[in-house]
């Protein structure tokens, strides 16, 4: 009969070990779900005050084809954005705004083969009729005329720069933009 009270009294004892622990892991388990950050739920017209931020990188297009034939330093061109640009889910500069682009250098195509090249430095984005700055250059440089550089020609020259509508180019914004 001892036996068996202590078998019985073990069993017990055994069992409330078991109950404690659960209610400890129970207890634990809500003293950790209570201690983690709290998910954060945006208020309305959050995504109003979220920007975009500098140093985002929009890809650009020309509207028309851009040739070195005709154009010189200072020369201005419009380009658009081509494809939506985005910060949390929100379209902040929608596909096709307009972009202003400048020529800052330009090298003529010229005899033996040498093509043109000039560079295009990215200016401003407009976004709900507000202009942003924009940062970047892109160098388009014109397809030598190897055969002529090969040659020495003095009779055959490069090739002029051409950068292509559609043709994808990279700009930067150079200051926040706040999504409207």
């Amino acid at each position: 009969m001892l036996l068996a009270a202590s078998g019985e009294d073990a069993k017990g004892a055994s069992m409330k070990k078991k109950t404690l622990a659960c209610a400890a892991l129970v207890a634990l388990g809500s003293i950790t779900a209570t201690a983690q950050v709290p998910t954060y739920t945006p208020l309305p017209g959050a995504a109003a005050r979220a920007t975009l931020p500098m140093d985002t990188m929009i890809q650009v297009t020309p509207v028309e084809e851009i040739t070195s034939i005709k154009m010189k330093e200072g020369d201005s061109y419009m380009l658009q954005v081509a494809a939506d640009v985005a910060q949390n889910g929100v379209v902040v500069i929608p596909r096709g705004a307009p972009v202003k682009g400048t020529i800052t250098w330009r090298t003529g195509k010229g005899i033996g083969g040498k093509s043109a090249k000039f560079d295009m430095t990215f200016n401003s984005v407009t976004v709900q009729g507000r202009q942003f700055a924009l940062k970047g250059k892109h160098r388009q440089e014109g397809k030598g005329n190897t055969v002529a550089a090969l040659l020495g020609s003095m009779f055959v020259s490069g090739r002029s720069a051409i950068i292509t509508s559609g043709q994808v180019l990279n700009a930067f914004t150079a200051e926040a933009i706040p999504v409207a």
